[in-house]
């Protein structure tokens, strides 16, 4: 097999607009995804690299009502929680901020990891064992930069309470909760974090992060 030439002039400039456009959507128009979309972009999602090729992600589509209003009242809960931290003016940001898709995303997925699966028989995990959980995470960035290369935006809701949601949704023992994600098309789209439009934080510079040994 011939491997491609990424090198191309007009590859990498494409590369980082898509990974400068990848937004975390919480506003979704009512249109349906089909069933064969989405499961094109999980099979992108498998092309994620993995701890000892453990591929641990376990993809669990939330369709029925049950399930989905204990997963919005775990949010509202844990989102009431979290403005009680908060005091003034933090605390009025905070409260006008939209921090979920749950009520209008045609498709909500949650992302667990099998924390005791045998593939890769433990390769890599002997002293970080978290490196499960990380390649969970990088298989939900890898379908994050699919969908929004498709046009369907992505949102990762994390005020959320892992137990309650893994209770809810009735998996296997050892399954860990590692993302709850909205899909659908989005109502609009921005270049700009909405986190830093609504004036509540702003992109680090390269050299507040990058250090040298």
């Amino acid at each position: 097999m011939t491997e491609p030439d990424f090198a191309a002039s007009e590859f990498f400039p494409a590369l980082v607009e898509l990974l400068r456009w990848r937004r975390d959507v919480r506003r979704f128009l009512p249109d349906a995804i089909a069933d064969e979309e989405l499961l094109d972009l999980l099979r992108v999602a498998q092309l994620a690299p993995s701890v000892g090729l453990s591929q641990p992600w376990r993809f669990v589509r939330v369709r029925g009502e049950a399930a989905r209003a204990a997963v919005r009242e775990n949010f509202a809960r844990c989102n009431a929680a979290a403005l009680a931290g908060y005091e003034g003016e933090d605390a009025a940001v905070y409260a006008g901020l939209k921090l979920s898709g749950l009520n209008d995303a045609p498709v909500q997925l949650a992302v667990f990891c099998e924390t005791n699966g045998e593939a890769g028989r433990g390769l890599g995990r002997r002293t970080m064992p978290e490196m499960a959980e990380y390649s969970v995470v990088a298989a939900v960035h890898t379908l994050w930069l699919a969908a929004r290369a498709k046009g369907i935006g992505m949102g990762w809701v994390s005020i959320l309470e892992p137990e309650g949601v893994t209770a809810a949704l009735s998996v296997p023992e050892g399954w860990r909760l590692v993302a709850y994600l909205c899909l659908g098309r989005p109502v609009e789209v921005h270049v700009d974090p909405e986190l830093d439009r609504a004036g509540w934080e702003r992109r680090t510079p390269l050299e507040d992060v990058f250090l040298e040994r």
